[in-house]
């Protein structure tokens, strides 16, 4: 038989999957191949079709709700995939029509042209932390809002909590003590009493989860190197190091704040150059961590107590580093400040420069152990 290559062109929903094959050769041709259903046995059988005739295969597909189960399919079937970023698909110019076809067809010539770009797709283990760390989040949003709820309807019955600190003992002490004159608003205020406590505990039993499994977790020398920087404990520094991954795949930290989205808009056109404001391209999460972390930077640099017993331990170029970017951070923002700059756009600001000094950590940390072949943890 004679071999030769075929570009395949998945377009992935939840209950089907629409496929087109090109051939190899600028002038092969591009056709659809049909509908099938998005389950992988019926995914398998197509493909075992289209390299009956002893034929190479390379799929892609774009990103997206389905998460990476098919990549990882077709990895143990021994066909080359790329799982496609959406943000830089080529759209063709004048486009009017989308169907399902029409996207394969272009996956397929695209990926036969070699023009698309991949994003990194994570091993199970390390998609479980980055999981877990999103549920977190998503688990201190429904706590916010909860708190918003609750003080909102109080607000509407003329009631004010006038203390120092809202949510501390004595703020719930005095919410619990409340007596509301109708039973109606005193059902609704215990609801909202008991919707907050649940997500105070919802909250803990993750921070719990976090502490049992990240330890055993084979980036965790990565995390522990980040949390040697002000304002990255546990929960940050796990975050951020989901969220990227391996540092190595980016060449210079500028590759890396425009993966978080931290660079401006630039629209540069013969000698005009416009700059506007953060793409807000790429990975939301840890541009979220990243602007948290850099709250206390317009503070005087200080090495407090919990981040001594968090630098135990670490090699000195390390520390070194740490104090350097609260030193850098400082300065930055201060003569941010004093130009008249807004203190959110301070803060991108130092969050951007943040991401260059959290490159430089994890840079100082020996590249991870390759993923084992099952989703297994590292030992303690």
């Amino acid at each position: 038989m004679k071999t030769h290559d075929k570009f395949v062109g998945l377009d992935v929903h939840k209950d089907t999957s629409v496929i087109a094959v090109a051939d190899a050769g600028r002038d092969g041709e591009v056709r659809a191949f049909g509908t099938i259903s998005s389950d992988l046995h019926a995914l398998e059988r197509t493909l075992s079709k289209l390299r009956a005739d002893g034929s190479t295969l390379h799929v892609a597909y774009e990103a997206g709700p389905t998460g990476f189960v098919i990549y990882r399919h077709l990895q143990k079937m021994g066909i080359d995939c790329l799982v496609v970023a959406p943000s830089k698909m080529p759209v063709p110019g004048g486009k009017r029509q989308k169907t399902d076809r029409r996207d394969a067809e272009l996956l397929a010539r695209l990926l036969r042209a070699g023009e698309l770009t991949s994003i990194a797709v994570p091993d199970e283990v390390d998609e479980s932390i980055r999981d877990l760390t999103r549920t977190r989040s998503d688990a201190v949003d429904d706590l916010r809002r909860a708190k918003q709820r609750l003080k909102s309807f109080l607000l509407r019955q003329g009631y004010h909590y006038h203390g120092t600190a809202d949510w501390s003992e004595k703020h719930l002490r005095y919410l619990r003590g409340l007596a509301l004159p109708l039973p109606a608003h005193r059902a609704v205020l215990e609801e909202y009493l008991l919707a907050f406590d649940h997500c105070v505990s919802r909250v803990a039993r993750l921070d719990d989860l976090l502490a049992a499994q990240v330890p055993k977790w084979r980036m965790y020398p990565a995390v522990q190197a980040l949390m040697t920087l002000r304002g990255f404990q546990l929960i940050a520094a796990t975050v951020l190091v989901s969220e990227i991954g391996d540092i190595r795949r980016f060449d210079h930290p500028r590759h890396l704040m425009a993966y978080l989205g931290l660079v401006p808009h630039e629209h540069t056109t013969g000698e005009t150059r416009r700059l506007g404001g953060i793409t807000k391209a790429g990975n939301v999460h840890a541009r979220w961590m990243l602007v948290e972390t850099v709250q206390s930077a317009l503070r005087p640099p200080k090495v407090s107590k919990e981040l001594t017993e968090r630098q135990e331990g670490q090699p000195a170029e390390r520390k070194e580093l740490s104090w350097k970017t609260q030193c850098r951070l400082h300065k930055r923002g201060w003569a941010l400040i004093n130009r008249g700059k807004l203190k959110p756009k301070v803060t991108v600001a130092l969050a951007r420069e943040m991401a260059g000094f959290v490159w430089a950590m994890l840079r100082l940390v020996p590249a991870p152990t390759p993923p084992p072949d099952g989703p297994v943890l590292r030992r303690a």
